[in-house]
């Protein structure tokens, strides 16, 4: 099996000569270069072809964040883990946007940094589990926030959609919903606030859009 080729990315010796006593001891993993800030890393990947750059966001000269989106610019095949001490979101999507493959925060255990390297290795994303659920969190809210706005109504305020589009009156809905002219009037403020349209015109045209009823109605 062919060896995965590492170069390591640190301005601190210690941390540098301690990931790599660990990178020794997972087989089928050879450390080839390291490197102390963001310019002598893009020169080493240059010169050696690393298949992976651990790589600390801190560092002088050109950042790791900055030095991760030139590597994978260049070398598109690299997969770069990002490695920090810092749990902020903001971080990690930054990391993610600028091309890295995987976070790993600096605490992590020697176990998970085998995980996170066999992860990205195989094409895929790694993200420490401390950071990944706000991460994720995030990306559901962005999800949901991209959905039609016809999909976020309840389903009491598609009824009464579908009823003001089909042209019927207040007091008809609300006889045939078993609810107050109140109430209807209530819901059908809210549908115009929340879908800001402010005219009943307008409505009829949303629901012909979204479905709610057919155009030959």
């Amino acid at each position: 099996m062919k060896s995965i080729r590492v170069v390591l990315a640190d301005d601190h010796v210690l941390v540098r000569a301690g990931l790599r006593k660990l990178l020794e001891l997972i087989p089928d993993l050879v450390v080839v270069g390291e490197a102390d800030d963001g310019l002598a890393l893009i020169a080493q990947v240059s010169e050696l072809q690393p298949d992976l750059v651990l790589m600390d966001i801190a560092m002088p000269g050109l950042n790791g964040l900055e030095a991760t989106a030139r590597v994978i610019k260049n070398w598109p095949y690299v997969r770069v883990i990002i490695l920090s001490m810092h749990q902020n979101e903001g971080y990690v999507k930054q990391a993610l946007r600028h091309g890295a493959a995987g976070y790993l925060l600096k605490d992590a255990a020697p176990l998970e940094l085998e995980v996170a390297l066999q992860t990205v290795m195989r094409g895929e994303t790694y993200l420490s589990p401390a950071v990944s659920q706000g991460v994720m969190s995030d990306y559901v809210l962005r999800l949901r926030s991209d959905q039609p706005p016809g999909a976020l109504l309840t389903p009491r305020q598609r009824e009464v959609l579908t009823r003001i589009a089909q042209g019927q009156s207040t007091k008809d809905i609300a006889r045939q919903l078993d609810l107050s002219v109140k109430t209807i009037d209530t819901h059908r403020s809210q549908l115009m606030k929340q879908l800001d349209i402010h005219e009943v015109a307008g409505l009829v045209r949303f629901a012909m859009r979204e479905g709610f009823i057919s155009p030959e109605h």
